[in-house]
């Protein structure tokens, strides 16, 4: 019995933080800079990283890796910072998720096993495979963009963690 409310603990503290750091940040700070640049701004990483409660170091890393990854631009200098291309449509989460973490969100063991299919599963694989579709829907059917619209319209979404 015991075991069981150990376990269910990490699978609320799993579901909590369902994704590592690295796409938390990278998921607030593409929302601001999208917030920003409707209002005709180019945020950099300083102004960033305050506005999504991250660190100033990291958050540089991040936002350079996801102008590599095309999918924000930036420039340098007075009046530099990060923007999207208008040209390019909007960027979905999961595109966003699967560039940093891969697929694991997406195919990955509820119960954390390196091997668990449809033939060969963990006691958990009925129960979490509706979880894991569920993920992928929403991750799927949201943008980066219609997120911070969602924001603009006055939707109570903050940007910093809880």
């Amino acid at each position: 019995m015991i075991f069981f409310y150990i376990f269910e603990l990490i699978l609320i503290q799993e579901v909590k933080t369902m994704f590592n750091k690295e796409t938390e940040y990278a998921l607030r700070g593409l929302v601001y800079v999208q917030l920003q640049q409707t209002k005709g701004f180019k945020p950099g990483i300083i102004e960033i990283a305050k506005e999504i409660d991250a660190p100033v170091f990291y958050t540089g890393k991040i936002m350079q890796r996801l102008v590599k990854m095309g999918f924000l631009m930036s420039t340098k200098g007075k009046g530099g910072g990060f923007y999207f291309d208008l040209s390019k449509p909007d960027l979905p989460l999961k595109t966003v998720i699967r560039a940093i973490e891969g697929d694991k969100a997406y195919t990955g063991c509820g119960f954390g096993l390196k091997s668990c299919s449809d033939d060969q599963h963990c006691s958990l694989h009925e129960q979490y495979a509706p979880i894991r579709e569920s993920i992928n829907t929403l991750v799927s059917q949201n943008s980066v963009q219609s997120l911070a619209r969602d924001f603009k319209n006055g939707d109570d979404i903050l940007l910093k963690r809880g």
